[in-house]
């Protein structure tokens, strides 16, 4: 291992970065997508599905040119999303950066809580249904479910930082691919036993119960569900900080990316169209759900999604805690709680458990408050709406263009210019149309919901 520029350590690998990419990329989204595409019907869904691949890989490509500043082979190091804004875009617009980026990464900790439970309590039900028969009353609390998966991340919590979950992440990407794949083959299944084209072109129909002014909002809330599932920029350059060079860590990068990016699109295309063609415009929120039989198949499904999201929580919830546990530690820099670093040696190996009291403290009480909001909140699709309206234009957009505009020095005025400032303005309007859809969706929904009784 060579000491890189900075003193540190780096262990990272193109095969590392796409574990950790695939991890971040494919999670709760790619359940919504049969629904969104049913939303929006075979033309627009198809080519919405595309247009946020195409979008989420060019400003990857922008973003990782942005790791090193001023020079991205040669310059100093961002070590985060936030660095990297500091350093291009200048004190200003950090703040903004920090809130909407950490925001995000908590609100899909709470989407992946919600989803978690989902599974969970629908590996339970189809164990009902598969003993008792389908007409048979299998309710599942989903309150219990979520406070058992919180107390499994508190436990995964204690891991020191992203390069030590590199195990989970590609654990997390195998499971991944399996509810892929299994998803994916339900829905051909289903298709080949009852060969029919389901669906419409556009999907204008307005279903018996449903207003148009729901209609519309559920055409708004599927594009921010379709952008959730390409929440892969925000941590690209965390991801990023762990490579070692040579080769320089943009040109890895990049060619992570690209595999990344094209994988996650190949399986959103599959499922996202196929599940349509499945269930027609009556497809489930959560494609998973949608299914009991064969039995062995959904439950095999369900369980890599519980380990996939799992491993991918404390992805996402890494970069919190680095951030946080780092202003602290500088905040009270002879305060003992926050700095004292603490020694266990283990009876069974050569490695040692070292932690803070804040580390050991703070980090489950921060899961606790996250289990509790999505005790609140367990909306699944209005949830992933939600956040993919709000971190796309942002995170995905806004600020890896305008970093790199800023990095390459592209001239105001330039056909370049216009052409990126033209794609910002396109994914702001989807952004704000997105949002209104998820927003009317959970108010409704909170209309009907009872506090802290979670029905899955």
């Amino acid at each position: 291992m060579d000491v890189q520029d900075d003193g540190h350590i780096r262990t990272g690998t193109l095969w590392t970065a796409i574990a950790h990419a695939i991890t971040a990329t494919i999670g709760s989204g790619v359940l919504s997508l049969p629904w969104s595409v049913a939303q929006l019907g075979w033309i627009i869904g198809g080519f919405v599905l595309v247009f946020f691949a195409i979008v989420t890989y060019y400003t990857a490509i922008l973003l990782c040119d942005c790791y090193r500043s001023p020079d991205p082979v040669n310059g100093k190091r961002n070590h985060t999303y936030k660095d990297a804004v500091r350093a291009c875009l200048g004190a200003r617009e950090v703040l903004l950066c920090s809130i909407v980026q950490y925001a995000i990464l908590w609100g899909s900790m709470i989407g992946y809580t919600v989803t978690t439970a989902t599974s969970m309590a629908t590996v339970k039900r189809a164990h009902c249904f598969h003993s008792k028969g389908n007409g048979a009353r299998c309710n599942v609390s989903g309150t219990l479910l979520m406070i058992l998966f919180g107390t499994i991340e508190i436990i995964l919590s204690q891991f020191p930082n992203l390069e030590k979950v590199t195990l989970l992440s590609y654990i997390a990407a195998l499971t991944s691919f399996s509810y892929s794949f299994i998803s994916s083959y339900l829905c051909i299944e289903k298709v080949a036993s009852h060969p029919k084209l389901r669906g419409s072109l556009m999907n204008l129909d307005i279903s018996a119960g449903i207003t148009p002014a729901t209609k519309v909002f559920r055409y708004f809330q599927a594009l921010g569900n379709i952008a959730f599932a390409y929440t892969y920029n925000m941590l690209l350059l965390e991801i990023q900080d762990t490579l070692k060079s040579p080769p320089s860590e943009n040109k890895t990068m990049k060619k992570a990316s690209r595999y990344a990016v094209g994988t996650t699109t190949m399986f959103y295309t599959t499922l996202g169209c196929m599940g349509y063609l499945a269930f027609g415009n009556n497809a489930p929120g959560n494609i998973l759900t949608g299914f009991f039989e064969p039995f062995w198949l959904v439950d095999t499904a369900n369980i890599s999604v519980i380990i996939h999201l799992i491993a991918a929580y404390q992805v996402y919830a890494q970069p919190i805690y680095c951030i946080h546990e780092k202003w602290l530690a500088t905040k009270f820099p002879n305060t003992g709680f926050f700095t004292k670093v603490y020694t266990l040696k283990s009876p069974c190996s050569n490695h040692n458990f070292q932690f803070t009291l804040m580390k050991l403290l703070l980090r489950p009480a921060f899961i606790i408050c996250t289990t509790f909001v999505a005790m609140l909140f367990p909306f699944f699709n209005a949830i992933l709406g939600l956040l993919g309206a709000l971190s796309f234009f942002p995170l995905t957009v806004y600020f890896p263009v305008n970093m790199y505009i800023v990095q390459a020095k592209i001239k105001r005025g330039s056909t370049k210019w216009k052409f990126m400032q033209s794609l910002s303005m396109i994914c702001l309007a989807v952004t704000l149309v997105a949002g209104i859809g998820s927003v009317a969706d959970i108010v409704d929904r909170l209309k009907h919901a009872s506090l802290f009784k979670v029905e899955l």
